[in-house]
């Protein structure tokens, strides 16, 4: 048989769900098999409020009593034309939404420079008003999905960064320390800039010395937690996203001078999550099949001169 053929007795599940939803005009149920999870409900389209409902069924304890994952603008009572994941809602990314007539903006982190997306955390904040008033004109809702990612089973950030380095088999959900096999610090950058992407890392440490156990902290964990799993594990290489220098640099650079082995990578923030929000898109495009769902990389705003 034409290994191209395809037996008249099989049936393209995904095609036969897709055939039926066209046909009922309705809804379909069925079981995710690939993900795991619970029956969804196809339909022809969805408001921003029933995606995020869905998702968050997902998610262990949600809703959330206190989050800062809530909608930063537009309405969720706006219906999906196609969904952007990125990491920043840079206007850049904003451009290619309206590109591809995506209305509906998933972000990690931030859209208006705080923690809270107060607008008003500096007062007639000029580019703060730009921005809102660019969303608004082309009706494009923007939801935060930051603490939920990170309480989902497995956390999504992490899950994609251990995805796209290669590094799955070595890593558990329930902890932050992966054991590799052994490499010199030198060769695990040359790995994280080439699966990463990224052109240029941030290092402190000797490039040959021999590296094993790492803790993976993408992002922006703060010193505290960067000192305290130091002085807990002690590992050959802290990989993180961002740091403040005065703390986990200082502390890094004083115990090398000290004889500790641990050195420090560091990757970028933005650059360091977003495999998680590339992930994020895949996993939601068997639960949402009637939608377009992409993923544009904010990338790094920083170039080296």
């Amino acid at each position: 048989m034409n290994k191209n053929t395809i037996p008249d007795n099989h049936v393209n599940r995904k095609q036969f769900l897709q055939k039926a939803l066209t046909l009922a005009g309705g809804a379909v149920l069925f079981s995710d098999t690939v993900t795991g999870s619970s029956t969804w409900e196809f339909k022809k389209e969805y408001t921003v409020q029933e995606i995020i409902d869905s998702i968050l069924k997902e998610v262990p304890g949600a809703p959330f009593a206190t989050t800062v994952d809530t909608l930063k603008s537009g309405s969720g009572n706006m219906v999906v034309t196609g969904i952007i994941t990125t990491m920043f809602t840079t206007l850049p990314v904003i451009e290619q939404a309206i590109k591809l007539k995506a209305n509906f903006i998933i972000a990690h982190e931030p859209t208006f420079y705080n923690h809270e997306d107060d607008k008003d955390w500096v007062k007639d904040n000029s580019i703060v008003k730009k921005k809102a008033d660019l969303l608004e004109k082309n009706k494009i809702t923007v939801w935060r999905f930051h603490d939920y990612s990170h309480a989902l089973k497995p956390d999504a950030i992490s899950y994609g960064v251990a995805m796209k380095t290669g590094w799955l088999r070595y890593y558990n959900p329930d902890e932050l320390i992966l054991k590799l096999p052994s490499q010199t610090l030198q060769q695990l950058c040359t790995h994280l800039k080439k699966s990463l992407g990224i052109p240029q890392l941030r290092v402190i440490g000797n490039l040959q010395q021999k590296c094993e156990t790492i803790a993976l902290l993408p992002g922006a964990w703060g010193g505290k937690a960067h000192l305290s799993i130091v002085e807990e594990k002690h590992p050959d290489v802290l990989i993180v996203g961002e740091i403040s220098e005065w703390e986990t640099g200082e502390y890094i650079r004083d115990s090398k001078a000290f004889g500790a082995k641990t050195a420090l990578i560091i990757l970028g923030h933005s650059v360091s999550e977003e495999p998680g929000m590339e992930w994020v898109a895949q996993w939601m495009k068997p639960k949402f099949p009637g939608i377009k769902i992409h993923h544009i990389a904010s990338g790094n705003p920083f170039t080296w001169v």
